[in-house]
């Protein structure tokens, strides 16, 4: 209720997690998409048209601006901290708009120096969306190469590596949740790891698009004040020494289907962690992993013995929190009621949250994996009780030898059905099935010899094939 004092009215408290107990983990991403990181981007595009506009020639009369003007001019935008930042808002009371009170903002350091006679160039020819579409693409990019795409990578190097380490480790698999042919724990682990890789590698090439061309996107008050210049060349230019790529046929705003794209990556990236999180889990549950390392003193508050796999749970959370964000971005941002509406300025407030909870998530993936030891006993014991597997492997032989001629191969899956199906079989069992079979001997030896622990084909040198994230 408004005007009722609560306890925790003046003590700073956190109403989300990401400004509470996630703090630290997601600190870096506020120095690119905080609100004081997205005004500091929007001082930098104001400062750098001004320049750009004394140095192009593209205004006439306007003088060019000296190497010590333009290092002053862009310190305004490198220097904004937290001191500016009240200032700034105090401004945003007045103005009622955020990109008005940075322009303002600007307009102050200006005044009384030599650079005031060119105050007018300041925020010249351009609409809010032409300042903000390119902060954001500056400070998105950023917090992408900067902050998550380095904790990602980092995540599928620990990754790859337990791939490797366990690359010849056999392990039961499971179909339908049922016994299946044998694999090993590391290729299993190395098909995460891949598609992971996948996902980062289109995340990392994504390329930011950026719009320089007034309130509707026909450039009219640059055209109506200074018709002589090709402003199309001047606002393509820009935006390439800003380092994005010029999209040249917008409405007022950018049509953020470059978000969009990078989004889905992220939230697919973020879907895949889900899924080896989950395997992990059960992994965790089915005694393939003991967890001893960096998991917390107490694992449940009643019993002593317990040891929760309670990192991946949490990123299972972060993620699913994250990856709703981002889809409601993705398909929210690509609409636009006619040549501009309000809606994408506040969906894209929640950037922030979307990448923070993603980096928590890796944060804690990474933990959870840092705390994993493989426990081949409890493997091989599943391994061992599950000689049914093997069936597979005998019909397989059993055809190849009816298609090389030998006689009393027929129906090779069903016979070999009626063997397995809905029952355990031992080794005397399926030895005895296959010395009787009639095959040619080193057939028979192949078989005979065969364990479900060294039934995993090549998974060893797939596994060993997880490496770096490019």
């Amino acid at each position: 209720m408004t005007g009722v004092s609560t306890p925790f009215a003046d003590a700073g408290t956190a109403l989300g997690p990401l400004d509470g107990r996630y703090r630290a983990v997601v600190a870096p991403l506020v120095e690119h998409l905080s609100e004081a990181a997205l005004n500091r981007a929007r001082l930098h595009v104001e400062v750098e048209w001004l320049v750009h506009l004394s140095r192009s020639g593209a205004v006439p009369g306007a003088r060019r601006l000296d190497d010590e003007e333009v290092a002053r001019l862009r310190a305004v935008a490198t220097g904004f901290g937290p001191a500016h930042v009240e200032e700034l808002a105090a401004l945003e009371r007045v103005t009622v708009h955020d990109v008005k009170a940075v322009e303002q903002f600007l307009r102050r350091r200006i005044a009384g120096t030599s650079v005031a006679p060119l105050v007018e160039l300041v925020h010249f020819g351009l609409t809010s969306e032409d300042v903000n579409n390119l902060a954001y693409a500056l400070t998105v990019r950023s917090a992408v190469h900067e902050v998550w795409l380095p904790a990602a990578r980092a995540l599928h190097a620990d990754l790859a590596a337990l791939a490797v380490g366990a690359a010849d480790v056999a392990m039961l698999a499971r179909t339908h949740g049922q016994p299946a042919t044998p694999t090993t724990l590391g290729k299993e682990l190395a098909v995460a790891a891949a598609r992971f890789d996948r996902q980062l590698r289109r995340v990392g090439a994504v390329e930011p698009l950026g719009k320089l061309n007034g309130a509707t996107g026909t450039y009219g008050a640059l055209v109506v004040a200074v018709p002589g210049t090709d402003w199309p060349a001047v606002a393509r230019a820009f935006v390439e020494d800003l380092g994005l790529v010029f999209n040249p046929l917008t409405t007022q705003i950018e049509s953020h289907d470059w978000q969009a794209e990078l989004y889905a990556d992220v939230a697919r990236a973020n879907r895949v962690l889900h899924d080896l999180c989950t395997d992990v889990w059960s992994y965790v549950s089915l005694g393939y992993f003991a967890q001893v390392r960096g998991q917390g003193t107490v694992g449940s508050s009643t019993m002593p013995h317990k040891v929760n796999p309670i990192r991946f749970e949490n990123a299972e959370a972060n993620l699913e929190v994250s990856s709703a964000l981002l889809d409601v971005l993705a398909s929210t941002l690509v609409t636009s009621r006619l040549q501009r509406d309000l809606s994408d300025s506040s969906m894209q407030r929640t950037i922030g949250t979307a990448f923070g909870h993603s980096l928590v998530a890796l944060e804690n993936a990474r933990r959870g994996l840092a705390g994993l030891d493989v426990a081949p006993a409890a493997l091989a014991a599943d391994l061992e009780s599950s000689w049914e597997v093997l069936g597979e492997a005998v019909q397989s032989v059993m055809r190849a030898a009816a298609v090389a001629g030998v006689p009393g191969m027929d129906d090779p899956y069903d016979r070999l059905k009626e063997l397995t199906r809905g029952r355990r079989v031992d080794a005397a069992a399926l030895r005895a099935f296959v010395a009787g079979l009639g095959l040619p001997d080193d057939a028979r030896e192949r078989l005979l010899a065969l364990t479900p622990a060294t039934y995993t084909g090549l998974a060893g040198e797939l596994a060993r094939t997880a490496g770096p994230a490019r």
